[in-house]
């Protein structure tokens, strides 16, 4: 018969309590926003006392912080994988690509937490520093890194590259989905990313 250890359940247990604060957290800030969400909001919403909240989290920015992180692991691992990225540039950058549009596009959580964001960035600009830190930032490194690992594609600046590659990423989510701008200026994301590629290796073919 398997014995377990106190001390693993109790750590058990509040990897579980986490979890279930940070669902609670996500909820009331999608429906109330930073400013309107409180910590006893989230007690509520999580099921747990505030005294429970407060013992894994100091106060209601350190809980935001932490809801980021947790999603910007889960994105960064979605899209790139767990593995370095290595691979042919071409089949990398492509596949790359549509998994970055396909976390943004197809997750209205991601969407409707994108729009939370933003309305609240002009009072709380440091929430939306905690976003560009713990989730485009190791994109942007991880993506610059590959470019500069690829001297074939004869890229002479990988960082700014990476920044243009993400950027249109992100634009066409933030227009398309977070803006419901789909309608408006309508396009397949397939095409997006067949005329992001070609620029890149079109470039580095009339450079060789």
């Amino acid at each position: 018969m398997a014995h377990i250890k106190i001390g693993e359940v109790d750590k058990d247990n509040s990897v579980d309590k986490v979890e279930q604060i940070l669902q609670g957290a996500m909820q009331e800030f999608l429906k109330q926003g930073y400013a309107g969400t409180s910590m006893d909001r989230v007690a509520v919403a999580a099921g747990v006392s505030k005294a429970t909240v407060y013992s894994h989290f100091q106060d209601k920015e350190g809980l935001f912080k932490a809801l980021v992180e947790q999603l910007a692991r889960k994105k960064l691992h979605l899209i790139f994988g767990t593995e370095p990225l290595e691979g042919e540039p071409l089949i990398v950058l492509r596949q790359s690509a549509t998994n970055a549009l396909e976390q943004m596009t197809k997750d209205e959580e991601h969407c409707a937490f994108m729009r939370v964001l933003i309305g609240e960035s002009g009072r709380f600009p440091e929430l939306t520093q905690i976003c560009v830190r713990a989730m485009i930032k190791p994109l942007l490194e991880t993506l610059s890194q590959y470019l500069a690992a690829h001297p074939e594609l004869n890229i002479t600046d990988p960082e700014a590259t990476a920044r243009i590659l993400l950027g249109t990423l992100v634009h066409f989510h933030i227009t398309q989905d977070v803006m419901h701008g789909k309608d408006i200026i309508p396009m397949e994301s397939d095409r997006l990313i067949d005329a992001l590629i070609h620029l890149i290796f079109n470039s580095a073919e009339s450079h060789q």
